[in-house]
């Protein structure tokens, strides 16, 4: 476990040291892919340097990593290529290398020449300011000069003999006996040394050996001692950015936080006109010659870097820093004052906005609560537990949401308005087109028609009856969201003619064909058959197909199988009343057949149910029709469309509506009859004229087993609806 612990913790210290040479390199080389060193050296190596193709910006500035083996111990230098130089140290703000530089020349009686010529051509010379020209031997004059023609005389030492001397100073200083030192030429990039005995007296000079070289001053100065010829000294070269390769400059000169410094040179080589020198301007560090090489110097770190004393706090700036005022005593206690009023106020203010927000919640949630039980909220769970009936979980609408489908209830959005309320047209946040039933003001009233249609289209499944989504129970007025039917009412179509799709006699032999099916399906109910009660062409939703879709069933009742009729208050529209139900207050299902026979005759006639501008006797549009009819006078009120393209199936239609209009309700056909004649009637129309009756029969068998399917899967939105509004409002209290 120590083992396994010690190579994670090796492995992270190799990882933490990558880390720190990547930011280093990115730091000072031309691209965080470029070496900052030679591996297993320290020796940083900064643009314009570099090690590797692209990584400096000229071949003179180009650095190799040679493998040395010192002491049998094998590590890589940096090494100048072009000079063949072992790299010491490189210097950007002074814009010097120091360099290794071998002892050139050395004699022991003879004279001795060297020309040393490595830097011609280059941007480096020998610093003049940093370098001296030593000779060291007994008896030894030598002299150095530039051979650029313009030095005659560069340098001149010479040394003289005095073992006695020499035995004294124990080697710790290099004076004019057996040592001799001088500054060199400026700006010298080759020269020629030579050494040789300053007087032939044989015993002064035999034997004696004669070095020159050049060396860092400041470097000998500190470490003095006799060289041998194979050794080297660090030499100090000065460098410079040539009007050749200033181009080549990833920096922008002119803008901060670097500058370059352009200019004339002429000592340095007369073949340049022009060099530069880069520098991170004050208040910044590291290396000008790259991009964001120079970082800001946080000059408030060290106090020797700033000047703010002991009454003011340092604050770093870019670039530079600002000494702020410490504030008194007495100020600082004001501050805290004034810093402690302020957050008082700002506690009582948000305690105060909290407590406003928990105080509006507690006040919605009652008001939801007083909502939803005004509504019919537990008037719909009595109906619930009386009506045992399969549900499922489906969508409480949020107010907010409805509200905003609606544009707030905008009056442009209202698609009709009938007694129990207004219907809107609403999208809501997945896209979806629906239209939203808002009903009335409640009272007990509206209250039983509003709750009743819930009960009823939660009952029913049917393609030809409107289909109710969802509801809101905790608003003022309740609101019920059903599909939206696009193409209006069957009053709006007959009256206001479609030119694009007018109403054929096929479509409104089609039309009338769903109203019967549909109403078939409500009487026929296997467990409890429905009537309708309000059955009109305003009632008759058409949709994109323009097929039909009944809608309002506020009034709509349910009853048992074997009940016959419903004894009402008399309720209902005038022009589709049943007069028998109008006379003894007893609703049946041949009540219903009586209203459909108006909405025939409606699409026979294209005429509505009453009519200001008919006789006195003829203002009901049933009592209209039957006496045209009486008097043979039928052909005059029919649609002129439905008397060019009806033929012989315009009096078939004639009489069933005849016969549903007949006074007496048990001398009226049942919706069942209804539909199946006018099934027959389309047969007819595309040339099945005769019709078997059997097969009515498994058409009647077969739809009676749909509803009862639709009855077993098929949940209520009634519960949904009250269920969901429990939830909610549990959930807004909790």
């Amino acid at each position: 476990m120590a083992a396994i612990l010690l190579r994670l913790g090796f492995q992270t210290f190799l990882l933490l040291c990558s880390i720190y040479a990547f930011a280093r390199a990115a730091n000072i080389t031309k691209s965080p892919s470029c070496p900052a060193e030679c591996s297993g050296n320290n020796v940083s190596i900064p643009y314009p340097f570099g090690i590797g193709d692209g990584c400096y910006i000229s071949k003179w500035f180009e650095i190799v990593c040679n493998e040395t083996d010192t002491f049998n111990c094998k590590s890589k230098i940096p090494v100048l290529r072009q000079f063949n130089l072992e790299v010491l140290e490189i210097l950007l703000d002074n814009g010097q290398v120091r360099v290794n530089y071998p002892v050139f020349t050395s004699s022991t009686n003879n004279v001795s020449s060297t020309l040393k010529e490595e830097l011609a051509g280059s941007p480096f010379v020998f610093s003049s300011d940093d370098n001296s020209f030593v000779a060291m031997g007994c008896n030894n004059a030598a002299s150095m000069w530039s051979n650029d023609g313009k030095v005659s005389i560069g340098a001149v030492c010479q040394s003289a003999c005095d073992h006695k001397i020499i035995s004294s100073r124990n080697g710790k200083r290099c004076q004019d006996i057996d040592c001799c030192q001088t500054s060199i030429p400026k700006d010298i990039q080759s020269f020629t040394a030579k050494i040789e005995p300053r007087s032939y007296d044989s015993e002064k000079v035999v034997g004696e050996c004669r070095y020159a070289f050049l060396v860092e001053r400041q470097w000998f100065e500190n470490n003095f001692e006799m060289p041998n010829p194979n050794i080297s000294f660090p030499v100090v070269l000065d460098w410079v950015i040539d009007s050749t390769t200033k181009n080549l400059l990833s920096v922008d000169p002119d803008s901060p936080p670097s500058s370059c410094a352009f200019g004339g040179y002429s000592s340095f080589d007369w073949s340049f006109t022009y060099i530069s020198r880069c520098r991170c301007n004050g208040g910044f560090h590291g290396n000008p010659y790259v991009l964001e090489g120079c970082e800001d110097i946080d000059e408030c770190a060290n106090s020797t870097n700033n000047y703010c004393g002991h009454e003011t706090r340092c604050e770093n700036t870019l670039g530079s820093y600002n000494c702020v005022p410490i504030p008194s005593r007495r100020s600082a206690k004001l501050a805290i004052i004034i810093i402690g009023v302020s957050l008082g106020l700002v506690v009582i203010l948000i305690g105060g906005w909290l407590s406003y927000k928990a105080v509006n919640k507690r006040k919605l949630i009652k008001q939801k609560e007083k909502f939803f039980k005004r509504n019919g909220g537990l008037l719909l769970q009595q109906q619930l537990s009386s009506n045992e009936i399969n549900v499922q979980t489906t969508k409480l609408f949020d107010s907010k949401e409805l509200e905003k489908a609606t544009d707030q209830f905008n009056v442009n959005r209202m698609l009709g308005q009938g007694g129990q309320g207004t219907v809107y047209k609403g999208m809501l946040p997945n896209g979806s087109i629906v239209a939203i039933k808002k009903s009335k003001i409640i009272d007990e009233r509206h209250l039983e028609e509003f709750i009743n249609e819930v009960v009823i289209l939660s009952r029913i499944n049917h393609r030809n009856v409107v289909k109710l989504l969802g509801c809101c129970l905790e608003t003022e007025v309740p609101l019920l969201v059903y599909e939206f039917i696009p193409n209006g009412t069957l009053s709006q179509y007959l009256n206001n003619q479609n030119k694009e799709f007018p109403p054929t006699w096929d479509m409104r032999l089609q039309i009338a064909a769903d109203i019967a099916e549909a109403l078939f399906y409500l009487h026929s109910a296997a467990s409890s058959p429905i009537y309708h009660r309000d059955i009109k062409s305003t009632n008759i939703l058409l949709d994109e197909k323009y097929r039909v879709k009944v809608a309002d069933f506020g009034t709509s009742r349910s009853v048992a199988i074997d009940q016959t009729h419903l004894t009402t208050q008399v309720q209902g529209t005038f022009g589709y009343l049943d007069p028998e139900y109008f006379q003894t207050s007893q609703f049946t299902e041949k009540s219903d057949v009586y209203s459909f026979g108006v909405v025939l005759v409606e699409l026979l006639t294209g005429e509505k149910a009453i009519s200001s501008i008919r006789t006195e006797y003829t203002k009901g549009l049933a009592s209209y029709f039957i006496r045209s009819m009486e008097e043979n006078n039928l052909f005059d009120i029919l649609d002129d469309r439905v008397l060019k393209e009806g033929e012989k199936e315009v009096g078939v239609v004639a009489n069933l509506a005849r016969r549903c209009l007949n006074l007496s309700g048990k001398n009226r056909p049942t919706m069942k009859e209804v539909s199946m004649e006018l099934v027959a009637v389309q047969k007819s129309r595309k040339g099945a004229s005769n019709l078997d009756q059997e097969k009515y029969e498994e058409v009647e068998y077969v739809s009676i087993q749909m509803y009862d399917q639709w009855i077993g899967s098929t949940s209520t939105t009634l519960t949904s609806c009250v269920d969901s509004s429990e939830q909610h409002l549990l959930a807004i209290s909790s």
